[in-house]
């Protein structure tokens, strides 16, 4: 991805999340030259902040995801927050891939805007689809989906997602853009990402401007 549609996606992110008011912290609206000297913080440790992937595709409006990280723990370092809370914008008919966590449990909320439509699947031992039917939690009371079904939730429902159970999502076509959170454990993109096609989950960037606001992957660089 160009660093300039990387700008411009965190500029209208921005507005999105105005547009509900919903808050984000300071920090995330500085610039790189803000971030020198904080290395040693939660923030830059356990990946915080402005997050967005294609997933390797190219086609970020078809497949891809733009999100900020608002807080989180770290499996590796044994930080002890034992939550992670993220807030997320999908587009129409823009997919998130097929995955599941081998580690995470989570709440996908729909907290505002289109609807947010999910594809399940569950997963046997070789983690691959099984082929049967799943019951999930749709806000604390039970529904049976079958294998590659759907559940549309609409501004203020949410689902409960085991470890080992396969997800996709996108917003449903002529809805508009879906305000999605995310509750859940401690969150490592990392190391805890099982696509079931494999894809990369971060982008490679063709830096063609300065960033306006570092991705949580920019840090290394940056900070």
């Amino acid at each position: 991805m160009k660093r300039s549609e990387i700008n411009e996606l965190i500029r209208d992110a921005k507005e999105f999340f105005e547009s509900f008011q919903f808050r984000l912290p300071p920090w995330a609206f500085w610039g790189p030259d803000d971030w020198k000297g904080k290395g040693d913080t939660e923030v830059v440790r356990n990946q915080l902040g402005w997050d967005l992937t294609d997933y390797g595709a190219g086609e970020f409006k078809k497949r891809g995801l733009i999100l900020f990280t608002i807080r989180n723990g770290n499996l590796a370092t044994g930080h002890p927050k034992t939550y992670a809370e993220k807030i997320m914008i999908v587009r129409e008919n823009q997919i998130c891939p097929m995955h599941f966590h081998w580690s995470k449990t989570e709440d996908i909320i729909n907290r505002g805007g289109g609807n947010l439509v999910i594809e399940l699947n569950g997963s046997d031992d070789a983690e691959e689809f099984t082929g049967k039917p799943l019951t999930v939690s749709i806000d604390g009371m039970p529904r049976t989906v079958e294998p590659g079904g759907t559940v549309i939730l609409t501004p203020g429902e949410s689902i409960f997602l085991e470890q080992g159970m396969y997800h996709r999502f996108y917003g449903e076509a002529g809805k508009g853009k879906v305000l999605v959170g995310e509750v859940s454990s401690v969150n490592d993109d990392n190391t805890d990402n099982r696509f079931h096609e494999p894809q990369a989950r971060f982008p490679e960037i063709d830096e063609d401007e300065p960033p306006l606001h570092l991705l949580c992957t920019d840090y290394p660089e940056y900070v």
